[in-house]
């Protein structure tokens, strides 16, 4: 997998999920740069300044405890910095330091919030000490070796560590989470109108009537609309004009050869004559021929209908002309699907009875694979279709030989019809070697 590949596979596959990731992802990365840069400079110098100042405190009170190590004295310097600097001190006359600097902190965590004071302590004083922090009671405890005995402080987080970073950062990511919701909400009404479209589409393309759309959003978006709304007015403007136009040539044309055959029809019988009338006959069914490759589904209304007795139906109706064909369908009886019922059981009917009259037995296999589709496959144990002509079957007119065009009397527009009317309910179909022999046609629908 090559590395545009994998980094394709990551990315949402939705136009609203893409469109947060590029409002998401420069907010992120600027965010966690922010805090970065706040950590790096204002939180670690507030906590270096604090902490030399908390440092600088405790070795001042050393210093003068050792100067004058007076009971009285010592009293009424821990009562004033009790007062005035909020640190609990007490001095043990004697007392030695059980604890060394290295072994001193209790986890990881408290080395890490502990190191900046620390370091302070040691710039500015050469005595042993230890440093204890409680993270749950929030207090910070420090003893320090003198020459005639142990000071000990207490002093609360607070006068180490600013309390108003975590709020800061809290109303900085807080503050974006509420822009990124505003940004959720923003961006799916923008995207709606686009959805609309697509959905409006996708019914159009399957041949289905597509209601209730109205051109909305941003400009581009409702330009695209209009576009949309044109584009399908035009052609089923074309579709109109065609079928009509189609309607009027086969009435005209039908007209002079209602008056041939009835001409020949008083005339006798001779072989020039049946000549003649095999030639009118085969003039009609090129004609018929090209007005159903023309009309496709005509205006024919999609309705929702189940498959298998349509499919059944026209299976009847091929077995009552002899036709040897066997149905085989796994527990779909109740399969519901959006279709023309004329035009669908045209094109059943132009594959099955193409495929009973180059062969002994057919066979219509109905399958649900996915639950989005349902497939049709039409098999045969005839000769079949070479396969480099697979596609050239589709074109009108194309014959695959003449013998076969002469004993069917096709035009060959069998498979063209039948190829429109499925891409008109959005379906596929291919060609296929049969697992009989023959040829299968496989046709895919949307449910």
């Amino acid at each position: 997998m090559g590395k545009k590949s994998w980094i394709k596979s990551f990315l949402p596959k939705t136009l609203l999920g893409r469109s947060l990731v590029i409002i998401i992802a420069p907010i992120f990365l600027i965010q966690v740069i922010s805090t970065f840069m706040f950590f790096d400079r204002h939180w670690n110098k507030m906590a270096i300044r604090l902490s030399y100042a908390v440092a600088g405190e405790l070795v001042m009170i050393a210093t003068l405890i050792e100067r004058n190590p007076d009971p009285e004295y010592i009293q009424s310097l821990t009562d004033l910095a009790g007062d005035r600097l909020g640190l609990i001190i007490s001095y043990e006359p004697g007392g030695v330091l059980d604890k060394t600097p290295d072994t001193q902190e209790p986890s990881r965590w408290a080395k890490y919030m502990s190191r900046t004071f620390t370091n302070e302590l040691v710039q500015q004083t050469s005595r042993p000490f230890t440093v204890d922090v409680d993270f749950e009671e929030k207090w910070v405890e420090v003893r320090l070796q003198l020459d005639q005995g142990l000071l000990k402080a207490s002093l609360p987080q607070r006068r180490l560590f600013t309390s108003t970073t975590y709020i800061f950062l809290l109303w900085v990511y807080g503050s974006s989470a509420i822009l990124l919701l505003i940004s959720v909400l923003f961006m799916r009404n923008q995207i709606r109108p686009i959805r609309k479209l697509a959905i409006a589409a996708e019914r159009f393309g399957k041949g289905r009537h597509v209601e209730n759309f109205k051109v909305e959003g941003a400009r581009e978006v409702r330009q695209a609309g209009q576009a949309f709304l044109d584009m399908r007015t035009r052609i089923q403007r074309q579709i109109q004009q065609r079928t009509a136009m189609l309607a009027g040539v086969s009435h005209d044309l039908r007209t002079p050869l209602t008056r041939m055959k009835l001409q020949l029809a008083l005339l006798g019988d001779s072989p020039d004559i049946e000549a003649l009338k095999g030639d009118i006959d085969e003039m009609e069914k090129m004609i018929e021929g090209y007005l159903n490759f023309v009309r496709g589904e005509g205006n024919e209304t999609p309705v929702s209908a189940k498959l298998l007795p349509l499919i059944d139906s026209v299976i009847v109706a091929g077995k009552r002309h002899g036709n040897s064909i066997h149905l085989q369908a796994k527990e779909l009886e109740d399969l519901t699907v959006t279709l023309r019922p004329l035009a669908m059981k045209r094109c059943l009917t132009n594959l099955i009875s193409n495929a009973s009259k180059y062969s002994h037995e057919v066979w219509v296999t109905v399958e649900q694979d996915e639950p989005s589709t349902v497939s049709i496959t039409i098999e045969d144990n005839g000769p079949g279709i070479p396969e480099d002509q697979y596609e050239e079957v589709f074109k009108p007119f194309f014959r695959v030989d003449m013998s076969r065009n002469t004993e069917t009397g096709g035009v060959g527009l069998g498979l063209p019809i039948a190829q429109d009317i499925v891409h008109a309910h959005g379906g596929m179909i291919a060609l296929d070697r049969s697992g009989y022999g023959g040829l299968a046609v496989k046709i895919k629908l949307p449910v």
